[in-house]
């Protein structure tokens, strides 16, 4: 106890608070400057989003699996606690020898500016922030070591007077000095939250992004979605809705900040091997012969059993449409669409000029995309794992060839082609739940985009293969519901579950992980019955 009260009241922890302390006013101020400048360009955005750039495929899959879509959250949790080890680091690091710590802190900057400046669509002067953030960092922990030395400066308390010392003082003049250095720290720390807060509120005040996506009207389809048969719906209690309703729509992307796009200065580039090079602005759109469609939309991250896949109502333009303007060149294969915030897919062409209505998308059950969803434009691709076709806030098409250009994913290990696999989920029981004896019910949800569902079978144990009820079907690129009444006896059980496609072609047992084409797999559920 009184080596760690020591420890406490000497120079280290007051060094190790003082670095803390500094590395705030670093994302304080940048927050605050940020405000006006790109979103992208406070530090916390930037190196996160670096980070992810950076990720190798096996660490993104874990945090997925822990954390699901809780991913971006956990990712600031862990910048934050790695941020204030660093700083701790520093902070005794600057207090010993004050020129290391002054390149430690230049390095820091150096950096944060870097990963801001590369960032899509951020300029040279969106580092800004991040430079004055540094330089006043620099100087508040110049001012708080000097405080410490201060502190250090004060001979301890003779011996005659340590009978009536306060034990976390050893000299009166020097407790004093002590407690002046705390409470410059602690200032300089609420200082920080402030400017932090205030540069949050700034950055709300100027954005109007999400009023104008309020007061968008959506213009009446030339084409309406086909009406949904009576029964999509499975008669079990608790399964996943047929239709996800946006705020429940799974949401994966390596955007950190959801970027926040004027329609007035939204434009859709189409080029590359194209007779004609196209240009859409978001009125386009608008006024253009637009379709809906119900699209069942799947992650490639999305493990067996797991609940990163969504259906919706879409509202867009084909993209089948747009090419035949730009009239693709012989030898080109691939579309590369690319967001606003830099994160590219690769599209088979000939996907994007059939007939599964693959769209450039405005709508969202009934509703202008959501900002996360891609607001104001994103594309839909029916039969395709997102990680290759659902760009959101697009802002690029470039038609080329596999052969000449890479995507996001694709050069970190994944799949320049990701057809959606066959799959079933077992939605109800959960796994681990107990039920009682007699009859249970079980149901769930299963999907083959563009192939369709002809079959699910359930089986308990390792007896045989009993056919489910099959919801009505909606279309061939939705997701498919199922039901099944299990005589259930006493006991811990095993559900396995399997779908067969509309080819007829059954879900494939073999597991594999998501990388590099997705999971495959069947889910295997274990069940008490009492």
């Amino acid at each position: 106890m009184k080596k760690m009260t020591d420890w406490l009241k000497g120079p280290a922890a007051m060094a190790a608070l003082a670095g803390v302390v500094a590395a705030a006013v670093v994302l304080a101020v940048a927050e605050l400057l940020g405000a006006f400048f790109t979103a992208r360009a406070t530090p916390l955005i930037a190196l996160g989003s670096t980070f992810i750039d950076f990720t190798p495929s096996w660490l993104k899959d874990f945090a997925i699996a822990t954390f699901g879509t809780n991913d971006k959250a956990a990712l600031f949790v862990g910048m934050g606690l790695t941020i204030a080890v660093l700083a701790c680091v520093l902070g005794v690091v600057a207090y010993r020898r004050w020129t290391w710590g002054v390149l430690g802190v230049l390095f820091m900057g150096a950096v944060i500016v870097a990963s801001v400046v590369t960032r899509a669509g951020v300029g040279a002067m969106d580092a800004i922030p991040s430079v004055v953030g540094t330089f006043a960092g620099l100087l508040v922990l110049r001012l708080l070591v000097a405080r410490i030395r201060g502190v250090q400066a004060w001979p301890e308390a003779p011996a005659s007077a340590a009978v009536d010392a306060d034990p976390m003082e050893d000299n009166p003049r020097k407790g004093a000095s002590r407690r002046r250095f705390f409470a410059a720290a602690g200032i300089t720390a609420a200082a920080a939250g402030l400017a932090a807060t205030g540069g949050r509120l700034l950055g709300a005040a100027r954005s109007n992004i999400l009023q104008a996506r309020d007061a968008l009207q959506l213009p009446v389809p030339a084409r309406w979605a086909p009406a949904v048969p009576a029964g999509v719906q499975s008669p079990v209690p608790g399964v996943t809705p047929w239709l996800t309703p946006n705020g429940e729509f799974y949401r994966i992307d390596t955007a950190l900040s959801v970027p926040e796009i004027d329609v007035d200065n939204w434009e859709l580039r189409l080029h590359g091997m194209v007779e004609e090079e196209v240009r859409l602005t978001f009125q386009d759109l608008l006024d253009a012969e637009l379709i809906e469609s119900h699209v069942t939309l799947t992650c490639v991250s999305n493990p067996v059993g797991g609940n990163l896949a969504g259906n919706a109502k879409w509202l867009g333009l084909p993209l089948r449409e747009v090419l035949k303007r730009a009239r693709p060149k012989d030898g080109a294969d691939m579309v590369l669409s690319t967001s606003i915030d830099g994160f590219s897919a690769s599209t088979p062409l000939e996907v994007l000029q059939d007939d599964r209505d693959a769209m450039l998308a405005i709508g969202m059950n009934g509703e202008p995309l959501p900002l996360e969803h891609g607001y104001p434009v994103r594309m839909v691709v029916p039969g395709l794992y997102g990680f290759v076709s659902a760009t959101k806030w697009v802002v690029d098409l470039e038609v080329t060839r596999f052969a000449d250009s890479k995507a996001y994913w694709t050069e970190r290990g994944w799949s320049e082609r990701g057809p959606i696999k066959t799959m079933a989920r077992v939605d109800v029981p959960k796994s681990f739940a107990k039920v009682p004896a007699g009859t249970v019910a079980v149901g769930g949800t299963a999907w083959a985009q563009t192939r369709g569902i002809s079959k699910v079978e359930v089986q308990v144990d390792d007896g045989e293969w009993m056919e489910a009820d099959l919801s009505a079907e909606a279309s061939l690129v939705t997701w498919r519901q199922w039901s099944f009444q299990w005589e259930a006896a006493p006991g811990q059980h095993y559900l396995k579950v399997r779908a067969t496609d509309g080819t007829g072609e059954v879900q494939t047992d073999q597991r594999a992980d998501p990388v590099p084409n997705g999971a495959s797999g069947w889910q295997s559920v274990m069940v008490t019955v009492q």
